[in-house]
Formats: structure tokens, C-alpha cells, sequence
């Protein structure tokens, strides 16, 4: 199964991309996380930062093999995102390492009806590690 988690680009500049997401009631994984209080899990605005990731260290999404998620180091959550809300997501590429491409990331929350120039808070933050896929022949 595959999660979109980037419905647009917002603005895109050298090693650096914003992108949101718009959390809807009609998203499955909502209904079960959690009954009566539905909230964005926190490992899909994690995926939403990996996403935005791979459209920096690879533009044209062509990456072969493809870059997937290495290392989270930092990884901290601060608040929920409802349904009706959206999650602004900044990523900045840092520095290649020997363990791939590493960036900085930062998916803000944007409360149900306000813009993207109003943030809430930090729903997440952390540096996250991009690799190439390992395939078995």
C-alpha cells in the first residue's frame, strides 16, 4: 500500500523544498488512531518528511535504486493533527555521509481554516537520512 503524503509543492529552491499535506476525515489509518479522537499517526508525518526528502535528493524522482529512509536521529513530536488541519513540511538537505544524503526536516501543523503563513506549532521535527535501496538479485 502507498501513502501520498505531499499534495503540493509550495516552493522549491536549491537543496531545499516546503510541501503540504491536507489530513482529510476520509484518510483509512485515521478511523483507528484514535477511535473518537482521530490525530495523523505520528509515523505518517514522519513518511510525509521522508517524501518531501526524496524530492530534494532527487528531483526527478528517478533515484535507481531508490533512496529510502536510513536514520532518524532527533525525532521529536509536539503536536496532534485532526482532520481539517494541514501539515506544512520544510525540508533542507545538510551534507552527503557515508550513509547517504542527510537533511533537516520540519512538518508544521496548519489549523483548519487558517493559511500557511499561520502555523500552530511543530508537529514534528528531526534530521532524517536518505540511502539507496539494498535489492537482493
Amino acid at each position: 500500500m502507498h501513502f501520498n503524503l505531499v499534495d503540493a509543492v509550495l516552493e522549491r529552491g536549491e537543496g531545499r523544498i516546503v510541501t503540504i499535506k491536507h489530513v482529510s476525515s476520509a484518510e483509512e489509518y485515521l478511523g483507528d488512531h484514535f477511535p473518537g479522537y482521530p490525530v495523523l499517526p505520528g509515523v505518517m508525518m514522519l513518511e510525509a518528511m521522508v517524501q518531501a526528502a526524496r524530492l530534494v535528493a532527487d528531483p526527478m524522482d528517478e533515484a535507481d535504486p531508490p533512496l529510502v529512509l536510513g536514520m532518524v536521529r532527533g525525532l521529536k513530536y509536539g503536536r496532534f493533527v485532526r482532520p481539517g488541519a494541514s501539515l506544512r513540511v520544510e525540508v533542507t538537505f545538510l551534507k552527503e555521509t557515508p550513509g547517504g544524503k542527510e537533511f533537516k526536516a520540519e512538518a508544521l501543523l496548519v489549523e483548519a481554516g487558517k493559511s500557511t503563513g499561520e502555523m500552530a506549532g511543530v508537529a514534528a521535527s528531526g534530521r532524517i537520512t536518505l540511502r539507496p535501496a539494498r535489492v537482493q538479485a
